[in-house]
């Protein structure tokens, strides 16, 4: 199996890489690639391939600030963070033509955030029949293409249309 999927899933699951730094602000002190999965950077957010996805292409728009909240962040990161959106929105439509998309955020842990103590956005392609009888019945999750691949597939995509 990969590097990235398989073996760093097992050692999170199994609780060998426990650390008390948030994974949002560590990753953009990482090296761009498959390791943080970032796939764009702004001035003050970033677009991050989430690590556990819900479909293919499930990215993240985070600020670089550590905030619990979208109203505890300045009016600059919060344009920022809208404008990253809109160009995630773009770059999977044109990636993996989505029939639709959720776009949000969990504030808070009993509104389902997983790591509530820095705010960020989901956006999840969505296409009729996605959620099938292995998410209904068996709680698994079943994705059709590696981790890495959506990284590229993604990463290709924003170049294509964002750096010219």
């Amino acid at each position: 199996m990969d590097h990235l999927w398989s073996p760093w899933r097992m050692k999170y699951i199994q609780g060998n890489e426990k650390s008390s730094q948030c994974v949002f602000c560590a990753a953009p002190h990482q090296e761009d690639g498959h390791e943080n999965l970032i796939i764009a950077r702004g001035e003050r957010a970033y677009v991050i391939l989430n690590r556990f996805p819900y479909t293919s292409g499930h990215i993240m728009v985070v600020p670089y600030d550590h905030q619990p909240s979208l109203s505890q962040l300045d009016e600059a990161t919060r344009s920022e963070i809208i404008e990253l959106l809109n160009r995630g929105l773009l770059v999977l439509q044109n990636v993996y033509k989505p029939e639709g998309f959720n776009v949000g955020a969990n504030i808070g842990s009993v509104a389902g955030a997983g790591i509530a103590e820095h705010f960020h956005f989901h956006i999840v392609p969505r296409w009729a029949g996605d959620t099938n009888f292995m998410s209904t019945l068996a709680g698994t999750r079943v994705l059709p293409e590696a981790l890495e691949d959506s990284f590229r597939r993604i990463r290709e995509g924003w170049a294509a249309l964002f750096e010219k």
